[in-house]
């Protein structure tokens, strides 16, 4: 294998940022980044995309690409802040425009795909080095997911979960979990021992953190889709659990905020920028 992996895992939202990097030609990507964010206090800050500057930098790696599986709605993305400092174009799945239709409204904002540097198609390559990622589409959780292929190593994502926690969930606007069931059945078709890197953990029943597996390893023993559960159960199941779960605690930050590419509203005529809180929406 010519690529070497890098995970930061960022514990006050479970979430895992990948960089993948050709160590020979000296070039890396940036999978799923985190702006920190305390909500009690509406502030911001770096600390985590800043290990991810320290670690490119110490490598002397040039980045190319800053890489989102999806609109996330449990973080803020770091990705303008990782591109201010690192360089990189911003991209996600083509689809994105879909989530951008369906919460433009409830924010009274005006996300359009420009917010991004470059839209991905199913199939696409992007070249660092001598290696590239291909461009998996994974819709169902949300319309716009995607996950990325970098030689035996495939980021889904929140589509899958390590197999005792299972999949992700589909009440989200244009989510779909008979869409998801296909989306992970063709993941799940790739060589057995393809390794699975996870965009979140939560160290289920005590295990500790973890965010690596096989496909082998999820055909054998995920809970909601190992290869003896059907779509139709699998339909079911995922429907039922949805209509059970709360909203992420970071969802109106975080949507408003990822679907404009990670970036912070501008600041208002008082020199102070602001998130939108819809009320009795839900």
């Amino acid at each position: 294998m010519k690529s070497e992996l890098k995970a930061f895992f960022h514990k006050a939202t479970n979430t895992i940022t990948y960089v993948v990097f050709d160590p020979v030609h000296k070039k890396s990507v940036i999978i799923d980044s985190v702006l920190d964010y305390d909500p009690s206090s509406g502030t911001t800050s770096t600390f985590a995309a800043d290990e991810v500057i320290s670690f490119i930098q110490e490598q002397n790696l040039e980045n190319l690409w800053i890489l989102e599986t999806h609109v996330h709605a449990d973080h803020l993305s770091a990705a303008p802040y990782l591109k201010s400092q690192l360089g990189g174009e911003i991209c996600i799945g083509k689809n994105v425009s879909l989530v951008q239709n369906a919460f433009n409204g409830l924010f009274n904002l005006q996300g359009t795909v420009e917010a991004f540097d470059k839209l991905l198609d199913d199939g696409e390559l992007l070249s660092f080095g001598e290696l590239a990622i291909e461009v998996f589409s994974t819709p169902g959780h949300t319309p716009a997911c995607v996950s990325y292929k970098v030689e035996d190593m495939v980021f889904v994502g929140d589509t899958l979960f390590m197999p005792d926690f299972g999949t992700a969930r589909c009440d989200f606007p244009g989510g779909d979990a008979s869409q998801l069931y296909v989306s992970i059945k063709r993941i799940l078709s790739l060589p057995e021992d393809t390794r699975l890197f996870m965009c979140h953990d939560y160290g289920h029943e005590g295990r500790g953190f973890e965010w690596e597996t096989t496909v082998s390893k999820q055909r054998k023993s995920n809970v909601h889709i190992r290869d003896d559960i059907s779509e139709e159960a699998f339909v079911t199941m995922r429907s039922a659990r949805d209509k059970e779960l709360n909203m992420p605690a970071l969802i109106l930050p975080s949507v408003q905020v990822n679907m404009c590419g990670g970036k912070i509203p501008e600041p208002e005529d008082n020199g102070i920028a602001y998130l939108k809180i819809p009320l009795n929406q839900f």
